[in-house]
């Protein structure tokens, strides 16, 4: 049965959901081959949620019982005045955590703001620490600029800066000790993280690039010590300590080690769908909530809690077959 409370968001499998994905835009200074095509057609600026639908939004998931937010994209810091979106989010009160995931290009003009509207945490992408590789996979990323983002991050002193690196074959996967090496000798955490079949794609066969997490370990566990531990951050990740730095080490497993049966989010697109599952297309459409019913909290607050009835038990990736969710992951919002 579900159950239906004023505090607190609960699915039919009896999940708590505190924790949502608010993507601000589909748009990106990049152009990685596992996120999009190499030639897309973006959502008009009419269809995007106003930062202020964006913000009312939120605050009702808040009210709701969510916990933790993070902003996302496409590249949510190319979305213009999003500072603003950060500083009402960074207010509600009962938000414990507003965190966000980026590219890392704008961080160098833009770490300190976000640190100052509350962002405690902040997930920089990096995939390879090879200029010319980084290029290949970005498309037309500056390594040099996210390495900058890096640095700027690490300066404006957000509780947490993680690396998340999507992991290939025969494009990346040769790089994982380094990337492990570079994150812990700056204090970092670092994520591997599973390519996940979203969108129809035309850089390469994701059968063929797939690289698993046990195959990532077992390339870690040949220069480091793995010690399993149970910390969590509240999203998708498996963590291990590294033995001779104490960087944690997380794994995002949709194929090897599906985390469907602990999953506490949902995903709002810049568009206004509320996805209820990531490998899913149940949804519903808060935009024409908010749209029609201006300023009316108790009917979003309801969407939002008759939402909670239709979150599936989880998905169904199968890298052998054409992607059944046609939506690439810029439009999906990480």
């Amino acid at each position: 049965m579900l159950t239906e409370s004023r505090d607190c968001l609960v699915d039919r499998f009896g999940r708590v959901v505190n924790y949502v994905r608010i993507s601000v835009t589909d748009r990106c200074d990049f152009r990685c081959v596992y996120c999009m095509a190499e030639e897309m057609e973006f959502l008009p600026r009419s269809s995007l949620l106003s930062l202020e639908e964006l913000a009312q939004i939120g605050q009702t998931f808040v009210q709701l019982g969510v916990t933790k937010i993070r902003i996302t994209g496409g590249e949510p810091l190319v979305r213009r005045n999003v500072i603003k979106l950060f500083r009402d989010l960074g207010a509600l009160p009962g938000l414990r955590e507003l965190v966000t995931t980026t590219n890392g290009s704008q961080l160098p003009k833009m770490a300190r703001a976000l640190r100052d509207a509350g962002v405690r945490r902040v997930n920089i992408s990096l995939d390879s620490l090879d200029a010319e590789k980084f290029r290949r996979i970005t498309r037309v990323g500056d390594l040099r600029k996210v390495l900058a983002g890096i640095d700027a991050a690490l300066e404006a002193g957000f509780e947490r800066v993680k690396l998340n690196a999507v992991i290939l074959k025969n494009r990346n996967h040769d790089e994982v000790v380094e990337l492990a090496r570079f994150a812990a000798g700056r204090g970092m955490d670092i994520s591997f993280i599973e390519e996940m079949p979203l969108g129809v794609i035309d850089d390469h066969d994701r059968a063929e690039a797939y690289y698993s997490s046990d195959q990532i370990r077992q390339d870690l566990e040949q220069v480091f010590t793995l010690i399993p531990t149970t910390e969590s951050t509240g999203g998708p990740s498996r963590y291990f300590r590294l033995a001779e730095t104490g960087t944690r080490i997380g794994f995002i497993s949709p194929h090897s080690h599906n985390f469907c049966d602990h999953c506490n989010r949902v995903r709002l697109t810049c568009e206004g769908r509320l996805l209820l599952c990531l490998g899913q297309e149940h949804s519903v459409d808060l935009r024409e909530v908010v749209r029609s019913s201006p300023g009316d909290m108790g009917r979003l607050s309801q969407a939002i809690r008759d939402s909670m009835s239709i979150k599936p038990k989880g998905h169904d990736f199968d890298l052998g077959a054409q992607p059944v969710i046609l939506r690439h992951m810029n439009v999906t919002g990480g």
